[in-house]
């Protein structure tokens, strides 16, 4: 093993990705010396990702380049570049430079205290819009108050973990992922590393609206059914204000006070299916996942492993098999040649 690995996944990252190699490079070297690897996985890049992956790979025998069969997204891309790492400790990080490498020595500083996971806390955001800070802020918020597991507050996925804490993520089968969320639900000694986000070295953000949204419901779903119970009050209450109406109408139907009232029906019907959406919406989405996970479909398909000057091909079946046997394939895709020494 390694005494630490790299992970990064990568989408469309070509620009900057350079410079990310050669901070990680500096990062580990020193940390751990040439004790060390770096993982990248391209998740179905179009543009020149892969081959720049492939000519690191080439040139340093400690980058380990896997490439998806598709893009399956930021969750599953990490989730395929934790299964194939092999280090003691593997530092889970973004390739787009927004955090800060170089925070590895003062991580493992943590880690050798005790620690079995060293997450960062972010402390400042730079170049990042009023809306965009507004809405991680809401989203930390509220799923504080939504979720069951105690997850931190302005953290992300970057975080340095011990082989222990990898193993048990890597023993998770569900597909709708929220790593900072499984992470926390693992438990054990967990430390904040504060520090100031950067902003993107190159490129633009692969994480639009859209996809903050959805990363948003991935995290309340997997981790909390305090939504049904919300669905659950909130038919409650409404259904008794509809028999308040009801009840009310009748007294004066019984008055003979029948007066017109076109706006206030349509108002209060409007009401009334609004609600009875938002519940068949909670239930959907929940109901959604449970379809997912009973097909029981690898949670990716890596189509090759590159390292040196080896190609090396991967089953579809390598994200179903528990950490110790991808642990005996991954051994396999290290190099003939001798292991890099510790210093």
């Amino acid at each position: 093993m390694p005494r630490v690995s790299i992970v990064a996944p990568c989408f469309n990252e070509a620009e900057g990705l350079q410079e990310f190699y050669r901070r990680c490079s500096l990062a580990c070297s020193d940390a751990v010396g040439g004790d060390h690897e770096i993982v990248l996985v391209d998740d179905g890049s179009t543009d020149a990702t892969w081959p720049l992956i492939e000519a690191l790979a080439r040139a340093d025998e400690r980058v380990v380049g896997l490439r998806l069969l598709r893009n399956h997204g930021h969750q599953l891309a990490s989730s395929a570049g934790l299964a194939a790492a092999l280090g003691e400790r593997v530092l889970l990080i973004d390739a787009d430079l927004q955090d800060p490498p170089e925070l590895l020595s003062a991580m493992m500083r943590e880690m050798d205290q005790g620690a079995d996971v060293v997450y960062g806390l972010r402390t400042g955001r730079d170049r990042e819009s009023w809306f965009k800070r507004t809405c991680a802020s809401l989203f930390y918020r509220s799923l504080s108050w939504l979720t069951d597991t105690a997850i931190p507050r302005d953290t992300g996925d970057f975080r340095l973990m011990s082989r222990t804490v990898v193993d048990a993520f890597l023993l998770m089968p569900e597909q709708h992922r929220f790593i900072r969320g499984m992470v926390s639900w693992i438990g054990g000694r967990q430390v904040a590393m504060p520090y100031q986000r950067e902003g993107r070295y190159a490129g633009t953000t692969k994480y639009p609206f859209r996809k903050m949204v959805r990363l948003a419901i991935d995290a309340v779903t997997s981790f909390s059914t305090r939504p049904l119970r919300i669905a659950t009050w909130s038919g409650l209450v409404f259904a008794f204000l509809a028999l308040g109406v009801l009840g009310y109408s009748l007294v004066q139907w019984a008055r003979g006070s029948v007066i017109d009232g076109w706006t206030s029906l349509m108002a209060a019907t409007s009401l009334f299916a609004g609600v009875q959406l938002l519940v068949l919406g909670i239930l959907g989405e929940y109901l959604g996942r449970l379809v997912q996970e009973s097909k029981n479909r690898p949670l990716f398909l890596v189509g090759a492993v590159r390292r040196g000057d080896k190609l090396h091909a991967v089953s579809a079946e390598f994200s179903r098999l528990p950490p110790s046997q991808q642990h005996t394939i991954r051994g396999t895709w290290r190099s003939a040649g001798a292991p890099p020494d510790r210093p």
